[in-house]
C-alpha cells in the first residue's frame, strides 16, 4: 500500500510558496504596538476604506443567510454602466486573484508554457506552478519597461498558452505605452492585462480613465482584469472582476466556483459603484498625496524613484540595505513598507501612498534614520 503523502501532486514539492501580506493583529502582537499606531504602507490598500454607502449598505444586508447569485447578476450589471462593457462578457470573482487562477485552470495544460515579466506580481508565476504550467519569464529593463524583442523571439520559441502584463505594473507603476500592448496583441496568444491599479492613473476621472476594457469584445486575444481591492477600499472583503471575449466566456462560467463572490462583496461593490463621486474624490486625494509624498521623497539622495501612475512608489535604496531600512521603520517607528527579497529588488522598497499625515510620519522617520546613519 503506497504512503498517503504521495497523493501529493509532485510538481508542488518545488513549488515556492507566495509571501502575503499579515494581517493587523499579527503585525500588532509582533511589534508591539496596538493596530492604531501602526502605519500600514505596504500592501497599497485604500487608506480612507469604502465609501460610506458601502458600509451602509453591508449594515442593512437583508439575506446574508443565503446563498449568493453564482451569476453576480446585479454586480454585472452595474460593472456594465461603469466600464462600457456589455456585461455578457463580464465574470465577477472573489478578487482579480481568483480569476488570474481560472484563467490558467482553463487554458494551460500540465507542461504548457506562460510567459510573464518580473519584476512584477508574483501570482502570474505561482498559478502557473500551481496549475502544472511553466512559466517563462522576460526580465524587464532596468527602467522596468518591456523587452519587446526579447518577448516576440520567447513567444515564437515557447509558443506560450498566455501573456500576462500588468498595467500599471507592480512593483513600479509604470504603464506601458500603447504601441508594447499593442505589439502583445499581434501575436496572437492570449493576452491578460491586469488592470487593477488602473484607477490611479493620469488618464482621466473615475471611470474614464485610459484602459483597454472596452476593445474586449472587439479582441479574440484580450483578456483584462480590474479590482475594487484599491480604489474602493474592498481588499478585505475580495472581489474583482474580468472581461472576456465571447469565446471564452462558456468554460469559464463551467469551471469557476459556483458562489465565487459572497453576498458582502457583491453588495459591497454595487454600493460602490453607486457612489462613484465619492470615491473618485478619494482617487483624487490619493493621486494628489503620491505627488506631495514623491518630493518629499526625492529630497533623499539617497532614495531613487520610479516614475508611477499607480497609488505606491518604488524607491532604490542606497547606501544602506533596503531590507535594514524596512526593518528599522518597522521596529522604531511601527511603519511598514514591502521589501521583496528577490534577486532584482533586493536594493528596494515600495512605499503605498496613504493620508498626509502618514507621508509627514515616514518622511520625518526617514530624516531621523538619515541623521542617525550621516547619509550624505
Amino acid at each position: 500500500m503506497p504512503e498517503i503523502s504521495t497523493s501529493i501532486r509532485k510538481h508542488l514539492d518545488s513549488l515556492p510558496a507566495y509571501s502575503p501580506i499579515e494581517p493587523f493583529e499579527v503585525l500588532s502582537s509582533r511589534l508591539g504596538r496596538a493596530p492604531q499606531e501602526i502605519i500600514k504602507l505596504d500592501a497599497n490598500e485604500n487608506p480612507y476604506g469604502p465609501s460610506p454607502a458601502a458600509i451602509a449598505a453591508l449594515a442593512s444586508m437583508p439575506f446574508p443567510h443565503i446563498y449568493p447569485d453564482p451569476e453576480s447578476r446585479a454586480l454585472r450589471k452595474a460593472l456594465q454602466e461603469f466600464t462600457g462593457t456589455p456585461q455578457e462578457h463580464l465574470l465577477a470573482g472573489a478578487g482579480a486573484d481568483e480569476l488570474i487562477d481560472l484563467i490558467i485552470r482553463v487554458c494551460v495544460e500540465p507542461g504548457d508554457t506562460v510567459l510573464s515579466y518580473p519584476p512584477t506580481f508574483g501570482m502570474y508565476a505561482f498559478d502557473t506552478r500551481l496549475n502544472g504550467g511553466q512559466i517563462i519569464e522576460i526580465p524587464r529593463r532596468a527602467d522596468f519597461s518591456l523587452d519587446i524583442p526579447s518577448i516576440i523571439r520567447a513567444v515564437e520559441v515557447h509558443k506560450p498558452r498566455l501573456l500576462f502584463l500588468a498595467s500599471p505594473n507592480n512593483p513600479d507603476g509604470s504603464i506601458p505605452p500603447a504601441s508594447a500592448i499593442d505589439a502583445l496583441l499581434e501575436l496572437g496568444t492570449i493576452l491578460v492585462l491586469d488592470e487593477a491599479y488602473i484607477e490611479f492613473s493620469d488618464g482621466g476621472r473615475l471611470g474614464d480613465v485610459t484602459t483597454r476594457i472596452r476593445q474586449v469584445p472587439e479582441r479574440e486575444n484580450l483578456v483584462v482584469l480590474r479590482t475594487f481591492s484599491k480604489w474602493a477600499g474592498l481588499a478585505g472583503l475580495r472581489v474583482g472582476y474580468g472581461a472576456f471575449p465571447a469565446w471564452m466566456l462558456p468554460v469559464l462560467w463551467k469551471a469557476k466556483q459556483p458562489y465565487n463572490v459572497n453576498v458582502a462583496a457583491s453588495t459591497a461593490a454595487v454600493a460602490s459603484l453607486q457612489d462613484i463621486d465619492r470615491l473618485a474624490d478619494t482617487v483624487t486625494r490619493l493621486q494628489n498625496e503620491r505627488q506631495r509624498l514623491s518630493s518629499a521623497l526625492s529630497r533623499f539622495k539617497w532614495l531613487h524613484l520610479y516614475p508611477t501612475q499607480s497609488n505606491f512608489i518604488l524607491c532604490k535604496v542606497d547606501q544602506v540595505p533596503a531590507s535594514d531600512l524596512k526593518a528599522n521603520l518597522a521596529t522604531r517607528y511601527g511603519i511598514l513598507v514591502r521589501y521583496f527579497n528577490t534577486p532584482a529588488l533586493q536594493d528596494h522598497i515600495r512605499i503605498s501612498v496613504g493620508r498626509p499625515q502618514d507621508s509627514d510620519a515616514l518622511v520625518a522617520a526617514l530624516q531621523e534614520l538619515e541623521h542617525g546613519q550621516n547619509f550624505s
